[in-house]
């Protein structure tokens, strides 16, 4: 599982999860910061897009690595980790939020991730020995 930390795919992939929603986020904001649109609209577009995005790079991630339970498990975490880390280095800062406000309202959101990352690795190890497929 080690060999999944030192993958550079799977590392880049795991900061473009990061990035690619927060880059997402500029059009909602107007040049002085203030939210264009109303917060639950936001908020809820954020989970969509951010979901959208963590699906297709785990599906390019999954095609570097076997997927299997504990390979999602693994790469679920990682991702987790890195997207709270760069939240609280860039955006937390950045929104003026406390670390307990910013679990609260945004960081618990990122469990999607190792969520969707151990069912898409189970769903390849399932496909691999047989239990699921074009006959099933």
């Amino acid at each position: 599982m080690g060999a999944i930390l030192l993958n550079w795919r799977i590392g880049l992939y795991g900061i473009l999860s990061w990035l690619l929603p927060f880059i997402a986020s500029f059009p909602f904001y107007s040049p002085q910061g203030e939210l264009l649109v109303a917060l639950p609209l936001f908020k809820s577009l954020m989970v969509v897009i951010g979901s959208m995005v963590g699906i297709g790079l785990l599906l390019l991630g999954f095609r570097t690595v076997r997927p299997g339970l504990m390979t999602g498990l693994v790469i679920g975490l990682y991702w987790l980790a890195l997207n709270w880390l760069l939240d609280i280095a860039v955006l937390v800062p950045m929104a003026g939020l406390d670390i307990g406000g910013y679990f609260a309202d945004i960081g618990l959101r990122y469990l999607v991730l190792p969520m969707i990352a151990v069912g898409m690795g189970l769903v390849g190890q399932w496909a691999r020995q047989g239990f699921i497929g074009a006959d099933s």
